[in-house]
């Protein structure tokens, strides 16, 4: 008898898996093979976690800024020594690639943003001062947050919630994807061996539990990364208690290509912009409006990028391009371009599945000739296709880019003074220019209109995770 081959990532997956057939069995995205079975929390673990939090954040906060920041940069220090372990569950849990902005660019993040939340200053801020009066803004602690994060980036967005909080002095219970939970008990796993116990708990639940947990009297503040009609729910649930809410929710990102704009030069950036992680990004480009003047050359450079990127399984060292994360979101993809196709829009590369590749691979796909009421235009995609719209007036454009309910991200190509005048016009929570979904640790990143409310990184997101405490003497 043969021993089973061993992954790269099997210590760490020992670590956090239970035995076969006694909790949840994950899939590798690619292959549909069972990577591990991860355990199945109920709304009693919830419950227990939240109480443990509670007791250990009193003393988690007592400890200080500096001594809270220097147990973060070990549990940074343990993700990097590891980061080789981690990027390869996220490869084949979620599908993204290992190489370019992938697994490993993933894994790596979560280190720069833990160090980057670590050593952000935030000072007290004097409000008003005269003669013995000074009245003074000062950050404390909420309590215990809840981090409710997606199945796209799982481990980064994971730390996106987390190391704020931490640094801020509150214990952190997180409910990570049921699609992708490996993933984050992975990066749970490797902080934990640096912090005190019961800081930060990880909770592998169902619906049931994440239902739980916005309208839960311990819960002082709930960060949530998801689709838009959730967000809603945990506003919902969140009424009674008044838990602080920061939601980032879904994005159906526009961008605007301006006339005489240098194709060649912006057509790479405008690729990735929109196919990094196979689509399957918040902050992606969805929809494309392009100026006639350059139409056809952006359809022809975007197509002959898609058809040169090579698409795989997430730990094939060649690929750059993977597959749909779940068989839901690929059934969404797959029905919204044939609804264009049958509406007259032209394919002009991909428009269908890959199977020699995978259940869940889809083509790389490039749809031009469609309208502004098409389905794929007006619904985020969240996957491998971008429909390009033509334009001839950029005030147009503008209109039909703020045209829907939605504002994380947007975009606008072309000469830097124009861009910046278009870009003041948009209704976005952030603007690039030529470029898209760029995210900086130092740079606060949030939504507007049914995209959510609050921000994330830097100093912005630490006080989001924070209570504000006027002192006057």
């Amino acid at each position: 008898m043969t021993d089973a081959p061993v992954t790269v990532e099997a210590a760490l997956l020992d670590a956090i898996t239970v035995p076969d057939g006694t909790g949840k069995a994950i899939p590798d995205a690619a292959s549909g093979e069972t990577i591990g079975d991860a355990p199945i929390h109920t709304v009693d673990d919830l419950e227990t976690a939240i109480a443990a939090a509670t007791e250990a954040q009193r003393g988690w906060a007592a400890l200080g800024h500096a001594e809270r920041s220097r147990l973060l940069h070990l549990a940074a220090d343990e993700i990097e020594a590891h980061a080789e372990e981690l990027a390869h569950i996220i490869a084949r849990e979620q599908g993204k690639p290992l190489n370019g902005a992938g697994a490993r660019f993933e894994a790596g993040g979560c280190a720069a943003w833990i160090r980057n939340a670590a050593d952000t200053v935030i000072e007290p801020e004097v409000l008003f001062e005269a003669e013995d009066t000074r009245s003074e803004l000062h950050y404390a602690p909420l309590g215990v947050v809840a981090a409710i994060g997606p199945w796209n980036w799982p481990a980064l967005i994971g730390v996106w919630q987390i190391a704020p909080s931490l640094r801020m002095g509150n214990a952190v219970v997180v409910k990570p994807s049921s699609f992708t939970p490996l993933s984050v008990l992975a990066l749970v796993e490797l902080m934990n061996r640096h912090l005190p116990v019961g800081v930060l708990a990880v909770v592998a639940g169902n619906r049931d539990v994440g239902a739980r947990i916005a309208s839960h009297p311990g819960v002082a503040k709930v960060m949530f990364t998801g689709s838009t009609d959730t967000g809603r729910e945990i506003v919902r649930s969140s009424a009674d208690n008044l838990a602080r809410l920061t939601l980032e929710l879904g994005g159906n990102d526009p961008g605007i290509v301006l006339p005489g704009a240098d194709v060649a030069a912006l057509a790479e950036r405008l690729f990735w912009g929109i196919f990094i992680n196979t689509g399957q990004t918040c902050a992606a480009l969805k929809r494309l409006y392009v100026h006639d003047s350059v139409y056809d050359d952006v359809v022809d450079a975007l197509a002959a990028l898609a058809n040169s990127v090579p698409m795989g399984p997430g730990t094939d060292e060649a690929s750059l391009l993977g597959p749909l994360s779940t068989p839901q979101q690929f059934a969404i993809v797959s029905g919204l371009v044939d609804d264009a196709r049958a509406r007259g829009a032209r394919i002009v590369t991909g428009g269908q599945p890959a199977p020699e590749l995978g259940a869940q691979f889809y083509r790389t796909t490039i749809v031009a000739d469609i309208d502004d009421g098409a389905a794929l235009v007006t619904e985020e995609q969240f996957g491998p296709v971008i429909p390009v719209i033509r334009y001839a007036d950029v005030d147009d454009a503008v209109a039909r880019a703020n045209a829907s309910e939605q504002g994380l991200g947007a975009s606008v190509w072309g000469d830097v003074d124009t861009a910046r005048s278009v870009a003041a016009r948009i209704e976005s929570g952030t603007v690039w220019i030529n470029q898209h979904g760029t995210l900086n640790p130092t740079v606060p990143f949030g939504g507007v209109k049914a995209s959510g409310y609050g921000l994330e990184f830097g100093a912005h997101g630490l006080k989001a995770v924070a209570a504000p405490k006027v002192i006057t003497v």
